[in-house]
């Protein structure tokens, strides 16, 4: 063997041990980020939930208070949750299938609330429908209270969770084409046919993984819900708001019991999401052989 293939040979195999130590490296700073940065911090969760024992924990989570606050995140997440799936496939079929003047604004309109702050879109619910909103007077004349009620909550929860559904099957329709569809209405199928028979069956699992990430971020919304709840403990209280009660009156150990609860949801959608992502990849790569 020649000299100039001996330095060649010695340079490949320095080139692939310096990626194999690189790709060690990049690991295993993975795994540590994820230990410290999440990891870390639901044990301490956990931990400090179980500090003073299980009859605690459960005398926490089964507080009337906590009871409520559950019970209120539960209607929050089952309204908004099932308005923005329809939504988010009227959107999808109507931007894949169709065209139309205004269709790039509706795309821009739909990832609005992605780059609006959700304390933002909070003050927007309470300028339109508070005492002194643009309709406050109106409502107060027919006594509909909508701000520091469940309605606002459920308003703002659903503005902040507006385009999981959407931008989840936007992309995945539009890979699709409308062949299918066209090859059933040339044999007689009506819309709702074409829908049920056609396009639902090959949109399930990205509508399944659009749903689990819209009830995850209903779930754990926050700063909307905060400006429009008034923090009327017991009555327009969700979970995340009540952990911000216990926590701010040094309930340390209720709060932190309470959220577990919240991480234990979160876990399960987790798990949801997972599988409902890994079917989605499975349809992908089927696609592409096909």
């Amino acid at each position: 063997m020649s000299s100039a293939s001996l330095t060649a040979a010695s340079s490949a195999n320095a080139a692939r041990r310096g990626s194999a130590w690189g790709r060690r490296i990049l690991i295993v700073a993975a795994w540590l980020t994820f230990a410290l940065f999440l990891l870390l911090p639901l044990l301490v969760v956990l931990s400090e939930a179980l500090k003073q024992g299980l009859g605690t924990f459960f005398s926490a989570i089964f507080e009337p208070d906590a009871l409520s606050a559950l019970k209120l995140t539960m209607i929050a997440v089952a309204i908004s949750v099932p308005l923005n799936l329809v939504f988010g496939v009227a959107a999808a079929w109507c931007v894949s299938k169709y065209e139309f003047r205004g269709k790039s604004l509706l795309v821009t309109l739909i990832d609005l609330p992605f780059s609006v702050s959700p304390v933002i879109a909070g003050l927007i619910y309470v300028l339109l429908f508070g005492a002194q909103g643009y309709f406050g007077e109106w409502l107060s004349d027919r006594d509909i209270q909508i701000i520091f009620a469940v309605p606002g909550i459920v308003l703002a929860t659903i503005f902040v969770t507006l385009p999981f559904v959407a931008r989840e099957l936007i992309p995945l329709m539009q890979e699709q084409g409308t062949q299918e569809e066209e090859a059933a209405r040339l044999l007689g199928a009506n819309g709702w046919q074409m829908f049920w028979h056609v396009t639902l069956p090959n949109i399930k699992w990205g509508l399944i993984y659009g749903v689990v990430l819209c009830t995850a971020r209903a779930m754990g919304e926050f700063g909307a819900v905060s400006v429009v709840s008034g923090h009327i403990r017991g009555v327009t209280n969700t979970l995340p708001l009540h952990v911000e009660i216990l926590y701010n009156e040094y309930n340390h150990v209720a709060a932190f019991s309470v959220a577990s609860l919240l991480l234990l949801l979160a876990l399960c959608i987790l798990l949801l999401k997972q599988w409902s992502e890994s079917r989605l990849s499975r349809l992908k790569s089927n696609a592409d052989e096909e």
